[in-house]
């Protein structure tokens, strides 16, 4: 009636201005129409370009939505809520994201010690809140039993890295991590009973929860991700031990030799076996020959031609810590352990073969990892060498992400050794094109006529000026905003990260010689006098209580994990042992793993709200000093946490816990439930430490 009116009030002489009007209302409503449809396509398209910037996720799917929280919970700590994965990701939470960084200082160096490994902006007042609980914990223990009486506040504070939603309430939760920010609630419930069964998954005893794909009906060609993910109900059962029995395992330095082959029995592992001869299968035993190898000549032939042609290459000096992609010979890992090399093999997940169990039996570091669209769980400028022998993969595939995700994580002037055995023209010209792109120098290519194989070596360079001297600027130099580090579920980028030029910043110079670099610490580590008081402390904890007060025997000891490092302070206590430690930073707390890999250490970034990327069984002790006090409220089912200590450790396995007496009392009734034996447990002002031994039951 009114659109009526206002036509008839058109015709008349004076009805100009009523014809304006009318246009004006019209295009208005157009244009707020126009804008409110606009506006949520933009937001989506927003936001799956943010995924980088998000570390954990909530999906809101209509099948599986996130759990509400009670309101005063939601507050205290919006991330409580499901966790899922990032290509599940749609809805709101860019809008909040860019709320957030309204209160978050930005700094030129994005490699603050504070920032969180799955967002890529730092938050500098809540890191300084860790930091002064982290002081709290630096306190060296009295007595054998003692435990760090600085931990006691941890689970008081609220964490802010890896919030999945309601991120506009970022200010109240800081406020709460400030004051009253303590969440009311065991972290176990106390009136709970468990009845543990077997796992009945299609891998059975070799069962990898975020690798391994596990569906109902239907024919699988292939059993592993192409990714990292995740059920979305974290398991609750106990893996089986393998059909043929388990025993445990020699210990070092004879499982260098030959290990227990019904342990890591694998059908593609027997068809394996008969074809290579680095080893053999000898009655109940696989033994691995002296000197054997892929490369023909044997490893040591192998390694000093390498050395031979590239001098500067040290092995044991001037070269520590390796990286090995595919890990298809660790027989390596063993030849360099030799020279005082640590090596961290990288099973990828197509490696059916299970060659990552044999090199954790056999007592060496390894991994499981696929390598594809996203970043390794490592910090950038940490490995003085990576090796990738009898290469099959594409580096030059897919704009060449690969190689630029090796370029991240190799230290400026670091070398990159790559071993082809027979070489594609095509491919071999693309290799040429990539390497030259990225401005990496080929220092030696060299056809083994002993080793039957082709050898390259390249190196990264040292300074940002060479880039500028490319034609192309192909691929571009990454944006400033852009931090290495960030590594948990963050996309491979195709750029370049600069080279880090100046003392004060991690990766400008090349650490001291092994073993010289253990104890030194460069002009980039602002907190040196906690890196020292994080060492006397664990190596007082190591010589009172651990080495002689705790039952353990060490002889028997060979893979340790540190599943809470903060420096690697218990490694390098350890490190008079024979031994190795993977030393795990949570995401959730500040980002200290390149200082562990300046030390010549090794270590990952990991989630414990997810499984750990290892095989069942390969790690004969767990350390976790106030690791269940800091993930109060952040995993939908801490028990989840026990149920994957009980995976990944060895039957007749340690672990050594210390944290809050409220939560080792329920944590202990837990391992028994799993008929675990408990060795030892002490308590002092509401601390305590927890003892217990994995037996071979299985329900």
């Amino acid at each position: 009636m009114a659109i009526a009116r206002l036509v008839r009030q058109a015709k008349r002489p004076h009805g100009l201005w009523v014809k304006m009007t009318a246009v004006t209302i019209l295009g208005l409503c157009f244009i707020f129409v126009w804008g409110v449809f606009s506006s949520s396509s933009t937001s989506v398209t927003t936001q799956r370009e943010s995924f980088e910037d998000i570390a954990e996720p909530a999906s809101s799917s209509s099948s599986h939505k996130p759990q509400k929280l009670k309101k005063d919970e939601s507050k205290k700590h919006p991330s409580a809520a499901t966790r899922h994965h990032p290509e599940q990701h749609k809805g709101k939470d860019n809008n909040n994201d860019n709320k957030e960084k309204k209160h978050v200082h930005k700094e030129d160096n994005n490699k603050e010690k504070g920032n969180h490994q799955g967002n890529e902006d730092p938050q500098p007042q809540h890191d300084q809140e860790e930091e002064k609980e982290k002081e709290k914990e630096e306190v060296e223990v009295e007595g054998e039993a003692d435990v760090d009486a600085g931990g006691g506040d941890l689970a008081e504070s609220v964490d802010q890295g890896d919030s999945d939603e309601a991120v506009e309430d970022v200010e109240e939760v800081r406020k709460a991590s400030k004051g009253k920010g303590k969440v009311k609630g065991p972290l176990f419930d106390p009136n709970a009973t468990y009845s543990w069964k077997l796992c009945s998954t299609r891998s059975k005893h070799n069962y990898i929860p975020c690798i391994d794909i596990e569906v109902g009906g239907g024919k699988v060609p292939s059993y592993r991700h192409t990714e990292r993910s995740c059920p979305r109900t974290p398991f609750m059962c106990l893996v089986p031990l393998p059909h043929e029995g388990y025993e445990s395992p020699l210990p070092w330095p004879e499982s260098k030799l030959k290990i227990l082959y019904k342990n890591v029995a694998h059908p593609k592992l027997a068809a394996y076996v008969k074809r290579h001869n680095w080893l053999m299968e000898s009655g109940e035993y696989l033994t691995f020959p002296q000197n054997q190898s892929e490369f023909k000549g044997g490893i040591l032939h192998y390694l000093e031609s390498i050395e031979e042609m590239v001098p500067d290459i040290e092995w044991g000096k001037n070269i520590r810590v390796v990286l090995d992609i595919g890990c298809t010979d660790s027989s390596l890992a063993a030849a360099l352990f030799d020279k005082e090399i640590l090596t961290l093999s990288l099973g990828l997940k197509n490696d059916l073969v299970d060659l990552a169990q044999v090199a954790l039996e056999r007592g060496f570091p390894a991994v499981i990892s696929p390598l594809g669209r996203r970043r390794l769980p490592f910090p950038s400028q940490s490995f003085d060498a990576i090796h990738c022998g009898g290469c099959s993969i594409p580096w030059h595939s897919n704009g060449g992400k690969l190689l630029l995700e090796m370029n991240r994580i190799l230290r400026p002037g670091g070398y990159f050794i790559m071993s082809t055995k027979h070489d594609s023209i095509e491919e071999e010209e693309a290799m040429t094109t990539l390497t030259a792109s990225i401005c990496w120098n080929v220092l030696a290519h060299k056809s083994d006529d002993v080793g039957e194989v082709g050898v390259k070596i390249y190196q990264k360079p040292e300074g940002n000026d060479i880039y500028e001297l490319r034609r192309k600027k192909v691929p571009p130099i990454c944006k400033e905003n852009e931090n290495p580090d960030a590594a948990w579920y963050v996309p491979i980028k195709t750029c370049l990260h600069t080279i880090p030029i100046g003392i004060e910043l991690h990766g400008a110079e090349w650490p001291e010689e092994w073993p010289k670099r253990l104890e030194s610490y460069p002009d980039w580590v602002n907190d040196k006098e906690k890196v020292v008081a994080d060492t006397n402390h664990w190596n007082a904890v190591a010589n009172k209580s651990y080495l002689n007060g705790l039952g353990i025997n060490w002889t028997s000891i060979r893979n340790v994990m540190d599943m809470k490092s903060v420096y690697g302070g218990l490694a390098v206590a350890l490190s008079q042992q024979k031994v190795w430690v993977m030393n795990v930073v949570p995401v959730h707390a500040p980002d200290t793993l390149p200082i562990i890999f300046e030390r010549g250490l090794i270590g990952i970034y990991h989630d414990w709200c997810e499984s750990f990327g290892t095989y069942p069984r390969t790690y004969d002790l767990l350390h976790a000093d106030h690791l269940f006090s800091r993930l109060k409220n952040r995993c939908k089912q801490p028990v989840t946490i026990v149920v994957e200590m009980d995976r990944i450790l060895r039957p007749g396995g340690w672990i050594i816990i210390r944290d809050k007496v409220e939560i080792l009392n329920p944590l202990e009734e837990i391992l028994k439930s799993m008929q675990w034996e408990i060795r030892m447990t002490f308590a002092q002002d509401k601390e305590g430490i927890l003892c217990a031994r994995k037996t071979m039951w299985r329900p």
